[in-house]
């Protein structure tokens, strides 16, 4: 019962992770049109960090300090690496686009959670990390005019994105969220602040308040994550990822008037497809089906 509890909160933060998380990348993309990807960047990590740091600080002051900080700093960097990306990608592609191929993350994420976390994925599951990667390969289109350069940015995002998610499991036991989440966007504070004399543009009103909501939205959605896996582990929680589709396609529609192509709507069936039938066989094996 109690592990039934732990997945059932686990899989309720990872959906409320994918919700926030789409909203923080459709935010950017408003601020991407009238601001320079490392001041968009900077206001982002920035105020997650001031903000993690101040909940911390008035909560319990101890918990700035990780039993782990190695892995901190190294889950900092790959947070950075998706988000900078993920900017680029922003600019590049269209947004539904983008999130069926970065949906490929779990996929992903259960591949590599046999070699970094130790945990066991039989062959039917194997097949269903291939059925995932097809799912992408069609979003992305056929390897000639249509397979353009640019989508290989979405992929190297959910790999990135899923190295980052192998590492916030390895954490998950070993630091309290809070102290996780103040490290989150430290690297990326860091480094956006050294080149944003560079690039500055002051923000207008409607700026600052998007900039805030962005900051908003990448403290929360991290926290979530980090919660779902502490709660549950990465092979039941991951799937539910494929929830970023959903909210994706709602964005698309209502934000930027675009309409998914034929491609895109049925590469998203496939991928959601595959991670929910890994899900399905990590749970028949672990009740013994």
């Amino acid at each position: 019962m109690r592990r039934l509890e732990g997945s059932l909160a686990g899989i309720a933060w990872m959906m409320a992770a994918t919700l926030v998380f789409v909203t923080q990348d459709a935010t950017s993309r408003v601020l991407l049109q009238s601001y320079p990807v490392a001041e968009v960047a900077w206001a982002r990590f920035t105020i997650h960090t001031l903000l993690a740091a101040a909940v911390v600080l008035v909560r319990a002051p101890a918990l700035l300090r990780a039993s782990r900080p190695g892995w901190q700093v190294v889950r900092s960097f790959l947070l950075f690496g998706v988000s900078m990306l993920m900017m680029v990608a922003l600019q590049l592609m269209p947004f539904m686009d983008i999130a069926a191929i970065v949906a490929v993350t779990p996929v992903l994420v259960t591949a590599l959670s046999v070699p970094l976390l130790g945990e066991t994925v039989g062959w039917r599951r194997w097949l269903g990390v291939l059925v995932g990667l097809a799912g992408a390969m069609m979003v992305a289109g056929p390897a000639s005019t249509a397979f353009r350069w640019v989508v290989a940015v979405p992929l190297l995002i959910a790999l990135t994105n899923a190295l980052y998610q192998i590492v916030t499991r390895k954490l998950g036991p070993e630091d309290h969220p809070l102290t996780t989440s103040v490290y989150t966007a430290l690297v990326g504070a860091v480094g956006t602040t050294l080149f944003l004399p560079l690039v500055w543009v002051t923000p207008d009103a409607a700026g600052w308040v998007l900039m805030l909501v962005l900051g908003l939205a990448g403290t929360l959605s991290h926290y979530c994550m980090i919660r779902a896996y502490t709660a549950a582990t990465a092979s039941v929680v991951a799937p539910f990822g494929y929830m970023t589709l959903v909210w994706a396609a709602g964005y698309s529609l209502l934000l930027f008037a675009e309409i998914p192509g034929t491609m895109t709507i049925a590469g998203s069936l496939v991928i959601a497809a595959s991670g929910l039938y890994i899900l399905y066989r990590e749970r028949k094996v672990k009740g013994g089906g």
